[in-house]
């Protein structure tokens, strides 16, 4: 059993659950979050919004799925990367369970 973690902004939140569910994930949680983003040492010139602090509308999700589901998504979520345009991309961490109950 692997616990998924998945974070991206809130925008990509229908490309996740469609990635999610191709990946055979069948039961997951996720929420609305604040992504935060401190580019404080950033130069005045490459930084458009001339503000310090960043915040963003962002989803976090999470479930414990099968190992053979976790390389589904993570090639899927590495494709989409690839396409995207913009600076925002969708980050999937897998963390190792030794216990559940």
């Amino acid at each position: 059993m692997k616990l998924l973690i998945i974070t991206a902004v809130i925008a990509f939140e229908k490309d996740i659950k469609q990635m999610l569910k191709q990946a055979n994930v069948k039961t997951f949680t996720y929420k609305e979050v604040k992504g935060f983003n401190d580019i404080s040492e950033e130069a005045i010139e490459s930084n458009w919004f001339s503000a310090e602090l960043n915040e963003t509308e962002s989803i976090l999700f999470y479930a414990f799925v099968k190992k053979d589901n976790v390389d589904t998504l993570f090639d899927m979520v590495t494709e989409f990367n690839k396409t995207q345009e913009t600076l925002s991309k969708i980050h999937v961490a897998v963390l190792n369970i030794e216990k559940s109950i």
